[in-house]
């Protein structure tokens, strides 16, 4: 396989950039990154042309272009690690890793990652609403992860790439992570794997 070019535009306080930033790391993959901060930045409109929505992270391979951080994720699966399991083949482990990847992008986004982003970002919501969604899903994950390692597997998948970042700065919006502790061990599992890197910490302090 010749030497991959990827560049990936993004944010490096998004969850989203960094669940594409973990996973490019856990693979070995070098990349480029370019930050997108203000819509006015020239990278900015680069954005607009290659994901007209305008999110982040948008993954450049070479002349393909893939928008949507679990999708980034799919790709670089299939692309640079098809045997590895991090996206299982078998119909069933494919639909419980799918799953996992549907909560992150339900669930956990409108629970611990709203949160953090009224906090960080100054986003506008019910604070005791978001709680309540963050409560609800990371109750449900301390009960599934009670009797497992990982969420979809005996090992770590793309589920627990996805779900990772913003459960981990969760505190960061106010959502304390004490009450759950199969959570924090998961966490710690995460943070295990040969290959991790950390999102940064907000510059906002963390809510009370």
């Amino acid at each position: 396989m010749t030497e991959p070019d990827l560049t990936l535009y993004g944010l490096r306080l998004s969850g989203h950039s960094h669940r594409a930033e973990l996973f490019l790391s856990l693979l070995g993959l070098p990349y480029r990154f370019i930050a997108v901060a203000g819509r006015d930045q020239p990278e900015a409109a680069e954005l607009r042309r290659l994901n007209p929505l305008g999110q982040i992270p948008v993954l450049i391979d070479g002349p393909e272009v893939i928008a949507d951080s679990n999708a980034i994720l799919v790709y670089l699966a299939a692309r640079y690690a098809p045997e590895s399991g991090w996206m299982p083949r078998d119909p069933l482990g494919a639909a419980q890793v799918q799953r996992w990847l549907s909560i992150a992008a339900g669930e956990v986004r409108y629970g611990p990652a709203l949160a953090r982003l009224m906090v960080v970002f100054g986003a506008q919501a019910d604070r005791a609403t978001v709680h309540a969604a963050a409560a609800r899903i990371l109750t449900f994950m301390d009960g599934h992860l009670a009797d497992r390692a990982y969420l979809a597997a005996d090992r770590a998948t793309l589920a627990d790439i996805a779900c990772y970042s913003y459960v981990a700065h969760a505190p960061e919006g106010g959502v304390s992570l004490a009450p759950y502790p199969e959570v924090r061990a998961w966490l710690a599992r995460v943070e295990a794997l040969p290959g991790f890197v950390p999102m940064p910490a907000s510059p906002i302090p963390e809510a009370a």
